[in-house]
């Protein structure tokens, strides 16, 4: 049996009904989501956790069909954005979303940006392609990059990738994103790469943006930890699956689901020392889905 904390309804800026995606392998087709429904409010963080291989980038691509198809096979339900079913858009249609209205921050920034182009042409390229009606590109760059706080941006602007550090690098691409204006960030594992300091100040950086800007934020991460304090609620996957949503607090202190409730116990506490760190006990949690 599924457990779910249920949220007030609300108006959606994105909602996902009963997404089916599965994948052509050489094995035959293997399901990658089954039955995933959530939504995001004007102006909310989500967070949606889970470990490697449970859906979750899989579910934040599929948003704006970023996955091939083939090999992904979008099977079944809806992804509405402000009531427009993205899965039904040809790729003409859905450029004016992909980057315009959703924009991404992937968690690996050294393989997002490219490397032989200098950052103010890789920004200036971004602006090119949807703003195309500013005059001044250059200063609009340099204003955005100053936003995400980076303070020498003239001498960000002529470096190249390699040239800066992660945590820089990772400025400049939510830079990037937010030279389009998104209604929705979504931010895929963005702290995965770095340090424990650094993964702060991003963290810190993202809630002062979406204050600024009052747009929508989607966090796909594994760790527990950083969702505390972040995102106004939570969805939890496991294999593909939606086990648990619902407020953050509720979720972390009254988890509902024995699959949301190992995944706490499982975050290392301050102060805990000699204590075994506990492991998943997989055969509960499948019988629970009836797996």
């Amino acid at each position: 049996m599924i457990f779910y904390a249920f949220i007030e309804d609300k108006t959606m800026l994105l909602q996902v009904e009963d997404l089916y995606v599965s994948f052509l392998t050489p094995s035959g087709e293997q399901p990658a989501l089954s039955g995933v429904s959530f939504g995001i409010g004007k102006k909310e963080s989500v967070a949606i956790v889970g470990e490697s291989g449970s859906g979750k980038s899989v579910t934040a691509l599929s948003l704006t069909k970023l996955l091939d198809s083939p090999p992904a096979l979008y099977k079944r339900g809806k992804i509405l954005y402000q009531g427009v079913d993205l899965l039904k858009l040809a790729p003409k249609q859905l450029r004016k979303y992909r980057g315009g209205e959703i924009a991404y921050v992937f968690q690996e920034p050294s393989t997002s940006l490219n490397p032989v182009y200098s950052i103010g042409f890789q920004l200036m390229e971004a602006i090119d392609l949807h703003q195309p009606q500013v005059k001044d590109k250059k200063s609009l760059g340099l204003d955005v990059l100053k936003k995400v706080g980076i303070g020498d941006c003239q001498r960000v602007w002529s470096c190249y990738p390699h040239e800066l550090s992660g945590g820089m690098q990772q400025r400049v691409m939510i830079a990037m994103a937010l030279l389009c204006q998104p209604k929705l960030l979504v931010a895929d594992e963005p702290t995965t790469a770095l340090d424990v300091t650094i993964q702060a100040q991003i963290l810190e950086l993202f809630a002062k943006i979406q204050k600024e800007l009052g747009m929508s934020v989607l966090l796909i991460t594994h760790n527990f930890g950083i969702v505390k304090g972040f995102a106004d609620r939570v969805v939890v996957m496991f294999r593909g699956r939606v086990v648990e949503e619902g407020p953050t607090e509720k979720v972390i202190y009254s988890p509902l689901h024995p699959y949301t409730r190992a995944l706490i116990d499982c975050v290392p506490k301050l102060g805990e020392k000699g204590k075994r760190l506990k492991a998943i006990d997989y055969s509960t949690i499948e019988s629970s889905l009836n797996l």
